[in-house]
C-alpha cells in the first residue's frame, strides 16, 4: 500500500514537470487510501496499464527501493532510462542513475531539492501536495527522522502556500466508523511477548471484508500499536483479498527494523519497515509465527 511520501513524491514530481513543458503519467500501482483522493489532484495519478502505448524516454522511481516495489512499472523499466530518487537504507540502486540518500526524511524533501534545481516555480497547490510527503513521513513531525531539515523545508513549504491543517485534518481526522470496528478486532487479538517490548496483531481479509473495508483502512493501527506503554517492536499482519499477507513493523527508540524486514525480503527505514509474502507462500498464522520467532531472538539479544 503507498503511504504518503510515495503519493506525494509521485504529485509533487509530475505537477512539477508538468510546470517544464514536460508530457508526464503519474503512476502509483497499488491501492490508494481513500482518504488521499480529497486531494484533487490524486485522481491524475494511474495505474501501470497508463504506460501501454506510450514511449517515455525517462522513467523518474520515486521513494521505491527495490523494482518489486513498484507493481507492474516493472516490466516497463527495460524501455526507458531509469532514474530512482529515494532515501530508504534498503535501496537497490536499480536505475541508471540512482540519488539514494538517507540523510532525508522523506523522498518529497528530494523532490522539493529537485524541482528547486530545475526551476520549478510553487503554488500553493504544488506546495501542498509536496508537504504531505514530509508530514506524513516523519509521522506529523514526531519522529526521529525530524531533523532541523525537515523543519525547515517543511517551513518553505508552508511559506510557498501549503497549508498543515488541512493535511493532517484529512489524513489524521477522518476515520470511517467501520475503521473502529476494525481497529477494536485488533486489540481483541493483540499479544504482548517479549517482557512488553513485542505486541502484534493479525487481521484476516475476511474481517475487512464483513465492515466493507480495504486494506488501507488499517493504515495508522500499527502505530498505536507501538503507542502503548513499554513496547519497543509493533507488528501488524494483514491479509489481502488475494491472499497476500502485508508486514508492517514499527519500533519506537532503539530496535533497527532494516534487517528484519531485508531477511523477510522487504525494506524500509530503522523504525518503520514491512514485507509482503505472495498469496500461497505461506498462511497468515505461518507469517505471524516466523515473524515474531525473528523478532523473539533479536530482542532477547539486545535485552
Amino acid at each position: 500500500m503507498p503511504d504518503g511520501d510515495c503519493i506525494s513524491s509521485v504529485l509533487s514530481a509530475g505537477l512539477g514537470l508538468e510546470k517544464l513543458g514536460k508530457e508526464v503519467r503519474m503512476i502509483v500501482d497499488y491501492e490508494i487510501p481513500w482518504y488521499y483522493y480529497e486531494f484533487d489532484a490524486v485522481e491524475r495519478i494511474h495505474r501501470a496499464g497508463a504506460l501501454q502505448n506510450w514511449d517515455p524516454d525517462v522513467i523518474l522511481v520515486l521513494d521505491a527501493s527495490s523494482p518489486d516495489r513498484v507493481g507492474d512499472v516493472e516490466e516497463f523499466l527495460e524501455k526507458a532510462l531509469v532514474l530512482v530518487v529515494d532515501h530508504h537504507a534498503t535501496n537497490h540502486a536499480f536505475g541508471d542513475f540512482n540519488w539514494v540518500d538517507t540523510k532525508f526524511g522523506a523522498t518529497a524533501q528530494m523532490v522539493l531539492k529537485l524541482n528547486k534545481a530545475l526551476g520549478v516555480l510553487y503554488d500553493p497547490e504544488l506546495a501542498l501536495y509536496n508537504f504531505i510527503g514530509i508530514a506524513t513521513d516523519t509521522g506529523f513531525f514526531r519522529y526521529a527522522n525530524s531533523d532541523v531539515q525537515v523543519f525547515e523545508d517543511a517551513a518553505e513549504l508552508v511559506r510557498l502556500g501549503a497549508n498543515p491543517n488541512v493535511v493532517a485534518s484529512t489524513i489524521l481526522e477522518n476515520k470511517k466508523l467501520e475503521q473502529l470496528g476494525l481497529f477494536c478486532e485488533v486489540v481483541h487479538g493483540l499479544k504482548i511477548e517479549c517482557d512488553g517490548l513485542l505486541a502484534y496483531s493479525a487481521i484476516p481479509w475476511n474481517a475487512f471484508e464483513k465492515r466493507g473495508l480495504s486494506e488501507s483502512d488499517a493504515a495508522g493501527f500499527v502505530g498505536e500499536m507501538r503507542a502503548i506503554r513499554g513496547v519497543e517492536v509493533a507488528v501488524l499482519f494483514s491479509e489481502s483479498k488475494e491472499g497476500e499477507i502485508h508486514v508492517s513493523m514499527r519500533s519506537k527508540k532503539w530496535f533497527d527494523l532494516t534487517e528484519t524486514a531485508v531477511h523477510f525480503g522487504g525494506g524500509g527505514h530503522p523504525r518503520a519497515a514491512g514485507f509482503t509474502v505472495k498469496a500461497g507462500e505461506a498462511s497468515l498464522a505461518e507469517v505471524v509465527e516466523s515473524t515474531v520467532q525473528y523478532l523473539k531472538i533479536r530482542l532477547t539479544q539486545r535485552g
